[in-house]
């Protein structure tokens, strides 16, 4: 059942949470809020170097419960050739990368975020990587990716949020998008030689702690099921106005490290793709302990190849730092 505080419908939902969000950040639309350089496991086994690009750009449309990525947005469509101008930047400062990441705190193929006369610019970048990744809302996939992709020398990928499998917290996540559409967005990327990365919060809001794994492993499968070739797992957290009040409430608490130490293991254990945990900002979402160090360093490995390792046996906190 839904808080009192925490409205049932789309309307008053978007009101609740825009009303406790803290200030955005000052940003310049001629350069990326943020960029770095990953190590990540690839399609063709081997760990790549990977150049992430964080855009700056005009605010997603959705507000969703859990997202504190708008804080690094802005309210107004950037200019045409702005975002070309971002990722030339962000280039000249990270080393040399096989693949490339053009994240951007909502959906590259929101025209009000990244302005449709730049593909040709972007696309001309990107094609001097291996591969190139981009992430969109489910509502977005459309003739835009098929655009974008024909532009590419390289394989296209896009991340999306399917954020949870259970039915009831996705809709109250107002994200505003079914487990059916998320399935049709999926085929149709597929079906048009897209590959598809898939997010997946481990333990979002409402949802009680000892019912974290078992949906967080339902995901996996909901996702592997949708065509994903890749699975990121991210630990819930807050940091967004709207999720420290749900704390207050009772009705969002974050992750247990073992709750996400076993369903990474078990999204591995189904050799049905590459899975990742998301370690960034992961101390937000785990009280630490004196195993913490060893135990995050384990899933950085769990990453980097592809297979899980013995647990940190810790008598201290019990595995449940």
């Amino acid at each position: 059942m839904l808080t009192p505080s925490y409205p049932a419908s789309d309307i008053e939902r978007d009101r609740w949470i825009l009303a406790r969000r803290p200030a955005r950040e000052d940003l310049n639309s001629r350069r990326p809020y943020a960029y770095l350089l990953e190590e990540e496991y690839s399609a063709e086994k081997e760990v790549v170097p990977v150049a992430t690009v964080f855009l700056t750009n005009r605010e997603c449309p959705w507000r969703c419960l859990m997202c504190d990525l708008w804080r690094n947005t802005l309210t107004e469509k950037v200019p045409i050739g702005a975002i070309p101008q971002q990722i030339d930047y962000a280039l000249t400062q990270l080393p040399p990368a096989r693949q490339i990441k053009l994240y951007n705190s909502g959906s590259f193929f929101d025209r009000n975020a990244i302005p449709i006369e730049d593909y040709p610019a972007i696309a001309t970048r990107a094609n001097l990587f291996d591969r190139t990744i981009v992430e969109s809302h489910p509502a977005l996939i459309n003739q835009a990716c098929l655009q974008f992709r024909d532009m590419l020398s390289n394989p296209l990928e896009v991340a999306m949020g399917l954020e949870t499998a259970h039915p009831e917290i996705l809709v109250r996540l107002n994200k505003r998008i079914t487990l059916n559409q998320f399935s049709e967005a999926s085929q149709y990327l597929r079906s048009n030689g897209i590959d598809l990365r898939v997010f997946i919060l481990i333990q979002p809001p409402f949802m009680k702690a000892h019912e974290a794994l078992y949906w967080a492993e339902r995901s996996l499968d909901f996702a592997f099921d949708c065509g994903a070739t890749v699975v990121t797992l991210i630990p819930t957290r807050s940091g967004n106005g709207a999720m420290e009040e749900l704390a207050q409430l009772g009705e969002f608490s974050p992750p247990q490290l073992d709750i996400v130490e076993s369903a990474a293991s078990y999204g591995l254990s189904l050799a049905r793709g590459r899975v990742f945990v998301d370690l960034w900002d992961l101390h937000l979402a785990s009280p630490k302990c004196s195993c913490y160090p060893l135990r995050i360093e384990r899933l950085r490995e769990m990453n980097l190849r592809q297979s899980a390792s013995d647990m940190i046996d810790c008598t201290y906190c019990k595995g449940r730092s």
